[in-house]
């Protein structure tokens, strides 16, 4: 059974254990090793950032960071979707997607982004499946392993919030 809740100062190791396992993979992240605890805490919206908790273990999370601390971009956050390895394919990420996307909404979000690699087919899937739409690519963006990677830019506007 899969519970959905918010993170929690607890979850750190298992948060950081699973973006790991996305850095390895070399398509999730231009990133090459986690940030510290206080710093991923900092860094994201913790009324809009979850886990997926499954048999006791945190198998996944999605969070949002903010873009800019310009007020007008108060409604527009960046989306951050990882899920363990071994549960890959499970409908982990659609369910903590989904659930994000509620959370958003109910906190005042309008727009939300993803950047996500090319190569990443399955993440790409993922968001369009739940209602984000390619709106650009950034061509060698950033360099990895000595190779330039190109980046898509993904949307999603909301239905809800910001309509007016």
């Amino acid at each position: 059974m899969r519970e959905l809740r918010l993170v929690a100062e607890h979850d750190w190791d298992a948060i950081k254990s699973i973006y790991e396992e996305g850095i390895r993979t070399r398509n999730a992240t231009f990133q090459t090793e986690a940030p510290t605890q206080e710093s991923w805490f900092n860094g994201h919206v913790l009324d809009s950032s979850l886990v997926c908790v499954q048999d006791g273990i945190v198998v996944g999370w999605a969070s949002l960071s903010l873009i800019s601390s310009r007020c007008v971009y108060s409604g527009v956050a960046e989306v951050s979707v990882y899920v363990k390895e071994d549960v890959r394919g499970n409908g982990v990420g659609s369910d903590l997607l989904n659930e994000l996307v509620r959370y958003s909404e109910k906190n005042g979000f309008w727009t939300l982004q993803a950047g996500i690699f090319p190569e990443n087919e399955s993440s790409v899937k993922l968001h369009m499946k739940h209602g984000f739409q390619v709106v650009g690519r950034r061509e060698r963006l950033g360099k990895m392993d000595d190779r330039w990677r190109d980046v898509l830019l993904l949307e999603r506007r909301s239905t809800v919030v910001g309509i007016d």
